[in-house]
């Protein structure tokens, strides 16, 4: 059975949200030639590979040459590759570098008769400026209606366990030495910054709410949905603060990235709906409704399916994201715990029954039904495997999906309660996550081999990774 499924475009007032400042490309390229690695945040600050900020000033009289050129520098006769202070365009675009001034504090120039590229250029109107920022008293034109004040830093001291007296450290894996794990704790509502090896974490991202999902995105942000609130928190991985509150017209809670097509799928059961993150802008763009309420969402490799359990009727839903988000009915299946699709079937466990049942996507027949280890609570495709954790025996089972046969286990040998099993991406390493046991473990999705179970001083209800960044001080 096949419906199609209404998608509403989402009707964003001003009072909610600001546009995003959009810098120039030709200004893009232009930077981007000198310092290759530059990332230009949705919201207009620019930062270099080294860390490096520019804050861009738009002209009140902008002028569309065809060829962008400098036309001077503060100090003068600079290149950009020199990072001077101010570099003004000959389309009277400006960069403003961020500077320290003797006490510390982050400000930009200050010169006795700035020029009038300066004086009359604006910051950009959604700007979240870095903690500490000051503008000097004759540039103070330059915020326009932009409120400066210091962005909420959410960093925080980690409280030590009295009993440790030595850090256990743990086995380190060099493939993800450059890594930063983004964890969540059923035991504190503030998400905890660990490094790999290390036992007790480096510091925490404080929350008001109990995060329900987190999720890390180009290296650059973390997404988290909360309890008993409306928005969809993005912080800034670089300064450790919230830059934006996506709000929301109901509760949002699992979020699903899709990093190629540069978007976020945000479900929120009360609304009986999918939402859709430009990721590019952080806005919302789109509004799936659905029959029904949905949970435990999965998103095909390619990016053209879109599964979900319906947690009132059990009935599980495909969305076909490029066949105009038609809805195809999968079945009904009693306390589904996990939904992925790969070689075009869809794999389904029950974890009352110790069930995997594998589906055909095309004829919706059943392939076949396994028995599997006890409390079957996630699975992880990869390549021609599909990895089935059991929460119960504390095991992965390995099934190939050209033959829809177990052809191998993992044995945990913890005493714990396995959770998660999450790919670290563009690796071929899954982390499995515990809610009992003070521990995690580091799998080779190639070899399936245990490389490293590490302890850390609280139990982990859900991770996610990112590489290291680069913080603006």
């Amino acid at each position: 059975m096949r419906k199609l499924i209404l998608v509403l475009l989402l009707m964003l007032g001003t009072a909610n949200i600001s546009l995003a400042a959009k810098i120039p490309e030709n200004v893009k390229s232009f930077v981007t030639n000198s310092f290759p690695q530059t990332k230009y945040r949705f919201d207009g600050l620019i930062m270099l590979p080294d860390s490096t900020v520019y804050l861009p000033l738009f002209p009140s009289n902008f002028y569309d040459d065809n060829e962008l050129t400098i036309k001077y520098t503060i100090p003068a006769n600079k290149k950009l590759s020199d990072k001077p202070e101010a570099v003004v365009f000959n389309n009277n675009f400006v960069l403003l570098k961020m500077i320290k001034t003797k006490d510390g504090k982050n400000t930009v120039l200050s010169i006795n008769q700035p020029p009038y590229e300066l004086r009359s250029g604006l910051l950009p109107q959604d700007l979240l400026v870095p903690k500490g920022f000051v503008v000097p008293e004759n540039l103070k034109g330059i915020t326009g209606n932009l409120v400066i004040g210091t962005s909420n830093d959410l960093k925080v001291e980690i409280m030590k366990p009295k009993n440790t007296t030595q850090s256990t450290a743990g086995v380190l894996v060099p493939e993800l030495k450059n890594k930063t794990f983004y964890v969540s704790s059923p035991y504190s509502k503030n998400i905890q910054v660990l490094t790999q090896g290390k036992k007790t974490p480096d510091y925490a991202l404080e929350q008001e709410n109990t995060p329900i999902s987190i999720a890390a995105y180009n290296n650059e942000f973390l997404l988290v949905t909360s309890f008993d609130k409306k928005t969809l928190d993005v912080i800034s991985l670089a300064d450790d603060a919230v830059i934006r509150q996506i709000v929301f017209p109901t509760q949002p809670d699992e979020i699903i990235i899709d990093n190629s097509k540069k978007l976020a799928y945000v479900s929120s059961g009360e609304a009986a709906s999918i939402f859709i993150v430009n990721l590019d802008t952080m806005t919302l763009s789109k509004q799936i409704k659905l029959n029904g309420m949905c949970e435990k969402m999965f998103l095909s490799e390619d990016g053209t399916k879109l599964l979900y359990n319906d947690k009132k009727t059990r009935e599980i839903w495909a969305i076909e994201l490029d066949n105009k988000y038609l809805l195809k009915d999968i079945g009904r299946f009693p306390n589904v715990s996990k939904i992925v699709y790969a070689g075009n079937k869809v794999y389904i466990t029950s974890r009352t029954k110790n069930h995997l049942a594998i589906i055909d996507y095309d004829s919706i027949n059943l392939i076949t039904e396994l028995e599997v280890c006890s409390k079957p609570i996630d699975m992880l495709p990869y390549k021609d495997k599909v990895f089935l954790l059991s929460a119960g025996d504390n095991a992965i089972q390995i099934i190939d999906i050209a033959t829809d046969k177990i052809v191998d286990q993992i044995d945990l040998q913890t005493d714990g309660f396995s959770t998660k099993i999450h790919r670290i991406d563009n690796t071929n390493s899954a982390i499995v996550t515990d809610s009992k046991s003070s521990i995690y473990s580091i799998i080779n999705l190639d070899t399936n081999d245990i490389v490293a179970t590490n302890p850390l001083d609280i139990p982990v209800g859900s991770i996610t990774v990112s590489d290291k960044v680069k913080k603006i001080k």
